[in-house]
């Protein structure tokens, strides 16, 4: 089988857009680079967009060579590694300064297709007729931050978009980031082969006409956190609607919110990826 790349939207949650999509029939894939919480060590403004657009095209690179889906995401990240060590200033002094990226993707096979993920990217599947089924952890990984956005609201009366820049927060983001790929602790996409023996996996049987979109949280938090659709609704509406519409509605949403107090978060807007796909 192969997918029909029905649309797809990338929109920037603020100066710099730290996702990255890519799609072909044989493969497709999200990947969400981790907000700084470090001075960059590469050249440019952002590792965390360099991880996402390094990662991601170096995936399908290694799939059209006729990779297995695993493999892929070794060899992906051994490049990953091997640029890293080229291109960095200097080497990290804490983990936390190791960029790194949630994940999302999908390999069509011979009878659906396999998902492998990291973090908080997730896919919803929807067979014909059959209910929409989200793969990966990204609802429940979304209802944390909102509590941790909400305690941060309620102890400091400070709207949760300033988090940011305080510094005491600031200690907070570095200390879950340096426990990245770590026993015990969250396994994302980041220039270490080894962690291509963490990354979660599944095979999923499904027959021409499945509807697949893989996003990253920031497009998701329209069911997540601001709750204008669940998963089958989203679903739908981005086959029916457009990806577009979506971002539209999504970023309205948002303006009407802009410190985060009505919907607790860390950022008025986050970065919006996502890619609708059909098997064909």
């Amino acid at each position: 089988m192969q997918f029909e790349i029905l649309d797809s939207i990338s929109l920037p949650g603020g100066a710099l857009n730290e996702d990255a999509v890519l799609a072909e029939p044989f493969a497709a894939v999200v990947l969400d680079g981790a907000t700084p919480v470090s001075e960059p060590l590469l050249p440019g403004r952002s590792d965390a967009a360099w991880i996402a657009g390094f990662g991601a095209r170096r995936l399908l690179s290694h799939l059209k060579d006729g990779d297995a889906p695993r493999l892929a995401l070794r060899h992906a990240l051994s490049d990953a590694e091997c640029s890293f060590e080229g291109l960095r200033r200097r080497p990290p002094q804490e983990r936390y300064e190791i960029p790194c990226a949630s994940m999302m993707l999908a390999v069509a096979n011979e009878s659906g297709f396999d998902a492998l993920w990291y973090g908080d990217c997730a896919a919803l599947l929807q067979r014909p007729g059959q209910p929409c089924e989200v793969i990966g952890t990204a609802f429940d990984q979304r209802a944390g931050e909102t509590s941790a956005a909400a305690r941060f609201l309620a102890e400091t009366q400070r709207p949760p978009v300033s988090a940011l820049k305080d510094d005491q927060a600031v200690v907070m983001f570095r200390e879950a980031r340096a426990k990245v790929n770590t026993p015990g602790g969250t396994w994302l996409f980041t220039p270490h082969p080894q962690a291509s023996e963490h990354v979660t996996r599944a095979s999923f049987e499904a027959p021409a006409g499945t509807l697949l979109l893989l996003a990253s949280d920031g497009f998701l938090v329209l069911a997540t956190d601001y709750a204008h659709y669940d998963a089958d609704g989203l679903l739908a509406a981005a086959a029916s609607k457009g990806l577009k519409a979506l971002g539209e509605e999504l970023r309205t949403v948002e303006a009407g919110d802009p410190e985060g107090r009505r919907y607790p978060r860390f950022k008025k807007s986050d970065d919006a990826t996502a890619v609708l796909l059909k098997l064909i």
